[in-house]
């Protein structure tokens, strides 16, 4: 604990309750954290409240404050644009920091007599730049895409120097180069050609083929066929990229779209940024999530796009963000244009907006070693249920019985939406006399919970799960939610609910049900764990029967009671065992004469598999 609190919170007592920014600091007054409020008095004093629920990060962030300082603005929007410029020049710790791990990536114009278009990792050389773009794969496909459509030199060799020195590349007979090496081509001519590719890569195809076009209609009048020829097949090459690019964003001019998936205390945003009807740039990052309640959407955009100058037209997001109006107010003020942020319902925009979801969930799986499926899974499912964040590690639970004769439960678990085999448990009913699913499933849980709730067992036995469903519907809910109750556990609890078919259908409250059949990740997952812990309790109960069976024809040989013939079944379990077992071991373990022994492995070799 903080031994400053006291200290920190007779200071906040007597705080304003006007907007401004508050700047959080340790002991060695350094800045660690920085944020606005509406309401300086309210924000600040959420942090220093007796028995706060903080998570792990803010809890660390308040146990290192040792002061803090504060800003009145004359109103919120004032104080998020404060914000943002504080953070961007003191980068505090404990901070959203929008730093990717791939750095910046450039084009490059050479200054040469003959310029080259090249993808820089940073701006040492000389020449003119485009970007910054935060992600190398769109600048080399970028400059890849100008160079071969305006048929561009890629060779080492220089110019003029080299000029008709050595025959023309092979690049030049497949069209494309357009064989400056030759030395027929001038040096104005080239340099338009240039300019016209820098024209394309900022403003994509409309724009090019339109100017191409116009130019091909004056060589043509000028009887310059040659020319006219070269526009033609060039504006065919762009048009031909174009194409390519509209299978991917067909129907957005100018936008950024932005998936971000949670995955258990971290957040991973990506953002795939539209100019002119085509894939212009992507940027993914990665960082810790900090509270509870906290929208990680509004505070990443007004980081993301503070003082940017490439401002897209739309925003495109799953849901509007906390303070949506005074980000758009700051982007407007930016660019000088409206900037609207956008949930789409139906359309390629959502397509578009699924592909980013997509994209983020792909990079919190390659940071978890996890498949980019497991995590939207796991994140669909925290959603339809409610849950505050994914759960990690998810036990469930099936009864299965031939009518009131081998009455056993299966525990199977999950982590990380994977199947976790050394943590599964087997259970035999013992206080249902008759068949009765869901005493049977009280029994078993409660068996199960007290291993929790006195730290009795095994790592996995003393483990809260952060979610366990029943392999029922909400009956079986209902049997078990009391229980909780009583026991003082939070553990969210659901069934899954089958059809007359026995395939998973819906998940069960205690109720009412929630259809999942729309989100397909997470139906999977469900399906996936009923089926594995049905299949887990069958295989126990089928054992259990198969045990009893052994053991009723054991007891047909005179000198074997119910005693002895748990002893045998306990040591060799199988049959496959008992059948290698020899008469003197049977003698040895049950504790009989040699000659019951015989008798019994006599009976022994008729058992029928």
């Amino acid at each position: 604990m903080n031994p400053r609190l006291p200290y920190l919170r007779e200071k906040t007592s007597k705080l304003t309750t006007s907007p401004g920014v508050y700047i959080m600091k340790n002991s060695e007054n350094h800045i660690i954290y920085i944020g606005k409020a509406k309401n300086l008095h309210n924000r600040v004093s959420s942090y220093f409240r007796e028995n706060p629920d903080h998570l792990p990060k803010v809890a660390a962030m308040v146990s290192n404050v040792h002061d803090y300082d504060f800003i009145v603005t004359d109103s919120e929007y004032e104080a998020l644009v404060l914000e943002c410029s504080l953070i961007k020049q003191h980068q505090p710790k404990y901070n959203i920091l929008l730093k990717d791990d791939k750095g910046y990536h450039y084009i490059r114009i050479s200054d040469d007599e003959f310029p080259r278009l090249s993808e820089e990792k940073n701006m040492q050389k000389g020449g003119k730049y485009l970007g910054p773009y935060m992600n190398g794969f769109v600048t080399k496909e970028a400059v890849s895409e100008a160079n071969r459509v305006f048929m561009l030199p890629t060779c080492r060799k220089k110019f003029p120097q080299d000029f008709g020195k050595g025959r023309p590349c092979l690049n030049y007979h497949i069209k494309l180069c357009m064989g400056l090496c030759r030395g027929k081509i001038s040096r104005e001519s080239y340099l338009d050609t240039i300019e016209q590719a820098v024209a394309f890569i900022k403003n994509g195809s409309a724009q090019s083929v339109e100017r191409m076009e116009a130019e091909m209609n004056t060589a043509a009048e000028n009887l310059e066929f040659e020319k006219a020829a070269m526009l033609r097949d060039r504006i065919n090459a762009v048009k031909k990229a174009a194409e390519k690019q509209k299978i991917m964003n067909n129907g957005v001019d100018s936008a950024d779209i932005i998936g971000l998936t949670e995955y258990y205390d971290g957040v991973y945003v990506s953002v795939l940024m539209y100019r002119e009807n085509r894939l212009y740039d992507k940027a993914v990052f990665e960082f810790e999530k900090t509270g509870k309640d906290e929208d990680i959407l509004g505070e990443f955009m007004s980081g993301f796009y503070y003082m940017k100058k490439d401002l897209p037209k739309s925003i495109i997001t799953d849901h509007i963000p906390e303070g949506a109006e005074l980000i758009e107010k700051m982007l407007e003020k930016q660019s000088e244009r409206k900037v609207n942020i956008h949930v789409p319902q139906k359309g390629r925009q959502l397509e578009l907006l699924k592909l980013a979801k997509n994209n983020s969930a792909e990079y919190a799986a390659i940071k978890n070693d996890r498949t980019g499926k497991e995590v939207i899974a796991l994140e669909e499912l925290a959603a339809s249920l409610g849950l505050a964040k994914p759960p990690k590690y998810i036990e469930a639970y099936d009864i299965s019985n031939l009518s009131s004769e081998s009455m056993v439960a299966g525990m199977v678990v999950f982590e990380d939406g994977r199947p976790l085999k050394k943590a599964y448990k087997r259970f035999t009913v013992k206080e249902q006399e008759l068949q009765n699913d869901y005493g049977s499933m009280r029994e078993v849980l409660k068996r199960r919970l007290m291993h929790i709730v006195e730290q009795d067992g095994d790592e996995f036995f003393t483990r809260t799960p952060d979610l366990i469903l029943l392999d029922g519907g909400k009956g079986h809910v209902n049997a078990v939610e009391p229980l909780l109750r009583e026991l003082g556990l939070d553990i969210p609890v659901y069934g899954m609910v089958k059809d007359n078919k026995h395939r998973t259908r819906a998940i069960a409250t205690g109720g009412r049900e929630i259809q999942i059949n729309g989100l397909k990740s997470a139906f999977s997952l469900v399906t996936r764990i009923q089926d594995e812990v049905h299949r887990f309790s069958v295989a126990f109960m089928h054992s259990k029967h198969k045990k009893k069976t052994y053991s009723s024809e054991l007891l047909t040989v005179k000198g074997i009671g119910e005693k002895k013939a748990a002893k045998i079944m306990m040591k060799y379990k199988t049959k496959v065992n008992l059948l290698k077992a020899t008469p003197e071991e049977l003698a040895e373990t049950a504790g009989v004469k040699l000659e019951t022994a015989a008798e019994l492995w006599k009976v022994i070799q008729e058992l029928k598999i």
